[in-house]
């Protein structure tokens, strides 16, 4: 297996030691970005970069001690950092500058890290393959002829292609776990609340949540430790201080793992063996293994759609060109706003809001919205009948490896599709983890392939001792892809 490059870890702890500089790491950081500008992963450069660089370092020559010290990173374009280009992937933000920090940008510089750019994304967070951007799509870097997941794909090909080694996404209904498992890396959706989403653009505000990506549980814990906590600027944010940890072996001894009987259909061989030889680890390693039921999980993608696009409908209202974004001059202004929708939303987000307005219109509120949120509780209560008899659940994050570009465009089903094991934990409000367990070889290409963790709420940090015990195993393969490893 080739070498996996530095850790953010890794790096933070040599800049503290001054064996390197905050510079040094980000002109470094750039240059991989610029050979992999290919892949489409970044829509635009921080220009304050070299100003955050020369920060980190006046803090350190002044005595600090900074768990990101120098540690590039970048961050989906959803998320607001002060004078960045905040498109959302979409033609309607084309030029918006942010005039503040997300609270989670803002918690990465205090901690040490410098934000290399923004990163590529379906628009406006709706999608599953990074296809739909106005800047074009991002390409996995396994093969380039398939797409990275979505919608955080260019924060996932970011690190999978070692442009930087940690970065920040979002995740509405899969939107890090799927992108991390098609490219090989970890991904992780914390506990609705337990990351502050004030700066994140809003898609669906109940399902909405920053997650992290990494090359090792030892930077997402790291990540974790500071952007996660309490914000008195979001109210839905919880009092529930981070304590991460990477794990080791001890963590696994004893633990009490359910696979989701529901998610055993429909998963390619790879996705199966990928499952089969993780749970055969944890076993071996002294963790119990059985199969548990969560039946409503089967209408999880009904009731996402009908709830997430009724409260896109109503976040989008806002991007009208009349106070912030592009604008189309007409002749009054409902023509104005009309028009300025209609060329600045691309097809995938126009269908959205409409199928939201759809379902919250005047006779149809109580036969779709009012009933998937019935059904949105009785997942949340299947969910916790399942963890009230094991520590865990496991399922594929993914019922098969990246999928070729263009295949899934004209079939929205399809293409939903691809979500089918993630959405019932957004829905649920419950933490989950997507580990990369492996490859599928197809047309003679490697393809990662993730298996995912979902543990009550407020146990985040359990996933990520998991992912540390796994790794103290061996069973996990965590690999930049080939040709990104210099």
């Amino acid at each position: 297996m080739p070498d996996v490059p530095p850790t953010a870890t890794d790096l933070a702890q040599a800049v503290q030691a001054r064996a390197t500089t905050p510079q040094a790491l980000l002109e470094a950081a750039r240059a991989r970005a610029e050979a992999a500008r290919d892949l489409g992963a970044l829509v635009s450069l921080n220009d304050r970069a070299d100003e955050q660089a020369a920060r980190v370092q006046a803090r350190l020559d002044a005595g600090e001690t900074l768990p990101l010290a120098g540690v590039p990173v970048v961050v989906k374009d959803n998320i607001n950092v002060t004078g960045t280009r905040t498109t959302c992937g979409s033609r309607i933000l084309a030029n918006f500058v942010s005039p503040y920090d997300a609270t989670a940008a803002a918690r990465l510089r205090a901690a040490g890290a410098v934000i290399l750019g923004k990163a590529n994304m379906d628009e406006f967070a709706m999608g599953s393959s990074t296809e739909s951007s106005a800047s074009g799509p991002t390409l996995n870097p396994w093969d380039p002829a398939r797409v990275p997941g979505g919608s955080s794909g260019g924060s996932a090909v970011a690190v999978a292609a070692n442009i930087t080694p940690v970065s920040l996404g979002s995740d509405t209904g899969g939107s890090v776990r799927q992108p991390a498992a098609l490219t090989g890396i970890y991904g992780l959706k914390p506990t609705y609340g337990r990351v502050s989403r004030y700066g994140l653009v809003a898609y669906a505000s109940s399902l909405d949540q920053i997650g992290p990506f990494a090359r090792s549980a030892a930077d997402l814990a790291l990540l974790m430790n500071v952007i996660a906590g309490h914000d008195p600027c979001d109210a839905t944010s919880l009092d529930a201080p981070p304590a991460f940890r990477a794990g080791t072996p001890d963590d696994l001894r004893g633990l009490r793992v359910g696979v989701i009987r529901e998610s055993l259909e429909g998963n390619t061989a790879g996705v199966e063996a990928a499952l089969g030889a993780t749970l055969e680890a944890l076993r071996e390693a002294g963790a119990s293994v059985r199969e548990v039921s969560v039946p409503s999980v089967r209408h999880a993608i009904a009731a996402y759609y009908l709830i997430a696009t009724p409260e896109a409908s109503s976040n989008l209202a806002r991007y009208d060109g009349m106070v912030y974004g592009e604008r189309v001059p007409a002749g009054d202004v409902v023509s104005s706003m009309t028009l300025t929708r209609e060329r600045g939303f691309g097809r995938e987000v126009q269908r959205r809001i409409m199928l939201g307005t759809y379902a919250l219109s005047s006779g149809y509120y109580d036969a779709y919205y009012a009933k998937a949120m019935k059904v949105r509780r009785l997942i949340a209560q299947d969910f916790a009948r399942a963890l009230a008899e094991v520590d865990v659940l496991v399922t594929p994050t993914s019922p098969f490896p990246a999928f070729r570009r263009g295949e899934r465009t004209q079939d929205p089903l399809a293409m939903y599709a691809a979500d089918v094991d993630t959405v019932a934990v957004n829905l649920a409000g419950l933490p989950a983890l997507s580990v990369p367990a492996g490859f599928e070889t197809v047309d003679a290409r490697r393809l990662p392939v993730g298996v995912q963790f979902i543990a009550p709420a407020l146990q985040d940090e359990r996933l990520v001792a998991l992912a540390g015990g796994l790794e103290a195993i061996g069973a996990v393969q965590v690999e930049v892809a080939p040709g990104y490893d210099a």
